[in-house]
């Protein structure tokens, strides 16, 4: 209760009193206890307290990452400021390089690796496989920070000559720093809780589609991933998501590099959303993927099935070996089912992560340790059961596409989906058919030779995390021209020159400064505050860092189109982009006119409720995340893709 004025005077004076001895102290209050209001109408204890635990359990499978040094955020917000933007963009900026996070590196790619689930009993105890798997996870914490800071100052070697760069702090002039910006270093999982629901869904799976952004597909496939599924029993298939952005061109262009460099691997394109026509005559978006689509996923995935059902050479040698083996999967699979499977009941949850599978020498788990006494002599003993179902695992980076390849394939909206990166905490298991389960992964970002601002443009790390707002925005300049894409209007050209009274003798006068207005990723910063009408809440001056937080925002969740050209691609085939960069210019003025509104979070997917219960080992609860990212509002653009390019950002 607050008191007033008269009551703290009384008290205060009694207080003096009491210290002066004039008046006997009074008697000591019984404290009282705190008082929790009770809970609303429909809200019982029981509810809140299962709230409480699906809080707590999102907490500890949220990412975590390394920070970023203040130094660098010093010098990039300096830099940003001051260098100019290349305008207009080349064309060899559409083409991505080859090994283009490893340029001037000599460092092995292999080096880097994705945690591996340690060897265990099953007569370890809980406590013991748990300590086990966090003491391997710290070693593999420090030789993967030791590799990445390598990595991180021997590319920040050339712009660190002359001047240190790289180790420059606040005390350096201006002067002295250099005209170059410098790269920052690459973020990966640091959290243990979040590599184990890979570990899970790798060990229960028999197919795995690891699913790649068509627009930067070796980004969501590093060698750290490739290495870590080749030593899986899982076959593997290569999925490009998002096929609507990139186009069909670009994806043909890179089905065939994907084919050269990872022969032998399925690679298969999709499609996750249908437009239709909604209120007002709003474009309405709906997960839905088209027949041809799921066709050829479910021709691969039937392809892969049958190779998985032929006995490998080194059994097919053996005669004794080849009278004791049997697959590893369901024999026997309903194809046209799963390909004509829609409605309410598919999705339906019918087992679990720990259902029973196919038992025997052959069906061990990958990573768990045999008992000693289980030699040669015993293996007629276990009698091998067939597997009830086939197990297929989506895997991938964050805001690649599973949940929504998810809901597109049962043609019902089925497990959450965001636009956020991020959104999937446990892994999930629903049932396609009765015959097949899927299991969706939450996305992981994983260790590659990767910057972080190539991460932020193909929204693999959540924006609201990112620091370093002003060198994203420099690094993302010079390969999309944001003030055209905007429609932005140069910052000097809202203030009116000064009139230059002073006199000079003849000869002696000045020459006209060149008036070309050159861009920095400040000014686009400032110039997008000032359209939107964004300012500071003390010093009224425009807030440069919400307006690109925003536009970050717009390029993570694909409403600014991009997409990259793969490696060595011809310049004639890319053709001229107009000094473009990666910007894609097709349907651009189509969305124009959409409010801001329609795109704000807290609409469309976000808000469907998970109709399958999240899975783990030792966890039942619902690990969904409560908490959403700041709010936000999108652009009005001048050009800019969005509709059909924007929804199929609605990720994980």
């Amino acid at each position: 209760m607050r008191r007033s004025g008269k009551q703290r005077k009384a008290e205060l004076q009694l207080k003096r009193a009491v210290k002066r001895g004039d008046v006997a102290p009074p008697e000591a209050q019984p404290r009282r206890k705190n008082f929790r209001r009770p809970p609303k109408l429909g809200h019982s204890l029981g509810a809140r307290l299962l709230a409480d635990d699906a809080s707590r359990a999102a907490r500890k499978l949220q990412s975590q990452f390394v920070k970023l040094d203040p130094d660098f955020l010093e010098t990039t917000k300096h830099l940003a400021a001051t260098l100019p933007l290349t305008r207009p963009i080349s064309a060899d900026a559409c083409v991505l390089v080859a090994d283009h996070a490893q340029s001037g590196s000599d460092l092995v790619i292999d080096q880097l690796s994705i945690p591996r689930r340690p060897k265990w009993k099953y007569t370890m105890s809980k406590d013991d496989v748990d300590a086990n798997e966090q003491d391997y996870f710290r070693r593999w914490i420090t030789q993967t920070d030791a590799i990445v800071e390598r990595w991180h100052n021997q590319i920040n070697q050339p712009a660190a000559s002359g001047t240190d760069l790289g180790s420059a702090g606040p005390s350096i002039p201006d002067a002295a720093v250099q005209d170059k910006m410098p790269c920052a270093s690459t973020h990966f999982e640091r959290n243990l809780e979040v590599w184990r629901q890979l570990w899970r869904v790798t060990e229960i799976s028999q197919i795995l589609l690891c699913l790649l952004d068509s627009r930067c597909p070796p980004l969501h496939f590093p060698s750290s991933l490739e290495s870590y599924l080749a030593s899986r029993k899982a076959k593997v298939i290569l999925v490009l998501t998002k096929v609507d952005i990139a186009g069909p061109e670009r994806a043909e262009a890179w089905t065939a590099y994907l084919q050269k460099r990872h022969p032998g691997l399925p690679i298969v394109q999709v499609e996750a959303y249908q437009q239709k026509v909604g209120e007002q005559g709003r474009p309405v978006y709906e997960s839905h993927l088209p027949l041809p689509f799921r066709e050829r996923l479910v021709n691969a995935m039937r392809q892969v099935h049958e190779e998985m059902l032929i006995p490998p050479e080194r059994v097919r040698s053996d005669e004794a070996k080849l009278k004791r083996w049997n697959p590893p999967v369901k024999r026997e699979i309903d194809w046209n089912g799963l390909l004509h499977a829609h409605g309410k009941k598919v999705g339906s949850i019918v087992g679990g992560a720990a259902m029973p599978k196919g038992k025997g020498k052959e069906d061990t788990a990958d990573d768990a340790q045999e008992p000693e006494q289980e030699g040669s002599d015993n293996e007629g003993q276990l009698e091998w059961q067939e597997p009830e179902f086939l197990t297929v695992g989506l895997i991938g980076q964050p805001n690649v596409g599973k949940s929504s390849l998810l809901n597109a394939l049962f043609g019902i909206h089925k497990v959450r989906a965001s636009r956020t990166p991020g959104k999937t905490k446990h892994f999930q298991t629903l049932f396609w058919t009765p015959d097949v389960r899927l299991v969706d992964c939450p996305g992981l970002v994983m260790p590659a030779f990767t910057p972080m601002d190539t991460q932020v443009l193909c929204g693999i790390l959540p924006i609201s995390r990112v620091s370093a707002i002003p060198f994203c925005i420099h690094q993302i300049g010079q390969l999309l021209p944001l003030e055209t894409i905007l429609g932005l209007t140069h910052p000097s050209a809202n203030s009116t020159p000064v009139e230059d009274k002073r006199t000079w003798r003849d000869d002696k006068q000045p020459s006209l400064k060149d008036n070309k207005m050159h861009w920095t990723a400040t000014e686009i910063m400032t110039a997008y505050a000032n359209k939107k009408g964004w300012v500071t809440a003390k010093a009224g001056r425009p807030d440069i860092h919400r307006a690109g937080n925003a536009m970050l925002r717009l390029v993570a969740e694909g409403k600014i189109a991009w997409a990259f050209w793969p490696p060595e691609t011809d310049l004639t085939t890319v053709g001229s982009s107009g000094g473009n960069g990666i910007w894609l210019l097709r349907d651009a003025y189509q969305h124009a006119e959409e409010p801001d509104e329609d795109d704000e979070e807290g609409s469309g997917d976000e808000a469907d409720e998970i109709e399958s219960p999240d899975e783990s080992n030792d966890e039942d609860k619902d690990g969904n995340s409560t908490g959403e990212e700041e709010e936000h509002q999108d652009a009005d653009f001048k050009s800019v893709t969005v509709g059909r390019f924007g929804v199929l950002a609605i990720d994980d």
